[in-house]
């Protein structure tokens, strides 16, 4: 399965294009992704994210975290896989995520830097984005261009405080090219810019994305696009749509345990085969 986005002339994102896998498919060709578990008690963000990259289409989730971390999980997903952390990264993970419910913390620092070093394309957010407040040029040294930020506001002035925001789009592509990572700036409308200058924005979006655990699922959206293969860049405009197209369909009520659940009907409306208006 693969995602294709369509950018228009002003930057615009428009409804992707979403192609079923071969016949042959298997679930490491669809893609693995790992999420970072927060600490006991504070798991609930990463499962989110975790939920979201799997329903979005990779074909095999991890949460990896500490065991009483990981007893808390068991007792709430079945088709995600539970690891304990270690040293060692599956060479078949196409993709990673940490930041949701993580802490601020050393602890978290270390892990974003180590998974930078190892190179996998990695989705940043929410506490893994806070961690570095104070002391981002540890963090952009070790950025590349299939790492995503996606802060919102108060995350962006923590990492950027330099940067101002009151021109929204030159904020975002001036982050780009100093942390070299593709940054997604969430907001009403989502800016979303690259390190070599591309840049698009999203206006296909509802207020009731206004949620406590939206952004996660936006997190597990990112993650879960680039583990079936697609840049970094590409994948946040692909998410980014999607999230907004979540919102749309779920209107008054919407929370984010339901936001997972709105995934496959916002996937049926990308099929390639589908004519129905976005």
């Amino acid at each position: 399965m693969s995602f294709h986005n369509g950018i228009s002339e002003d930057g615009v994102i428009a409804r992707p294009v979403l192609l079923a896998p071969p016949v042959d498919a298997h679930k490491y060709a669809r893609g693995a992704a790992l999420v970072f578990s927060g600490p006991a008690l504070r798991t609930g963000a990463s499962r989110l994210t975790a939920q979201a990259a799997l329903a979005v289409g990779a074909g095999l989730v991890t949460l990896v975290g500490e065991p009483d971390a990981l007893h808390e999980h068991a007792a709430q997903v079945t088709a995600i896989m539970l690891r304990e952390e270690g040293d060692k990264i599956d060479d078949r993970v196409r993709a990673a995520a940490i930041g949701p419910g993580a802490g601020v913390s050393a602890q978290t620092r270390n892990r974003v830097l180590r998974l930078l070093h190892h190179g996998v394309p990695l989705a940043i957010d929410a506490d893994a984005i806070t961690a570095f407040e104070g002391q981002p040029a540890e963090l952009f040294a070790a950025l590349h261009d299939q790492a995503v930020l996606s802060p919102h506001e108060g995350e962006f002035a923590r990492l950027f405080p330099a940067i101002d925001l009151a021109d929204r789009l030159m904020a975002v592509r001036l982050a780009a090219e100093r942390s070299g990572a593709v940054v997604l700036l969430k907001g009403p409308e989502t800016l979303i810019a690259a390190p070599d200058g591309r840049w698009a924005i999203n206006r296909h979006a509802s207020p009731w994305l206004a949620t406590a655990g939206s952004g996660d699922v936006l997190t597990g959206l990112i993650c879960g696009v680039m583990a079936q293969g697609s840049g970094a860049f590409e994948a946040a405009c692909i998410a980014a749509w999607l999230h907004g197209d979540i919102g749309v369909r779920g209107g008054p009520g919407l929370t984010a345990d339901r936001m997972v659940d709105l995934i496959p009907d916002v996937m049926r409306g990308c099929l390639s085969n589908d004519t129905s208006p976005p």
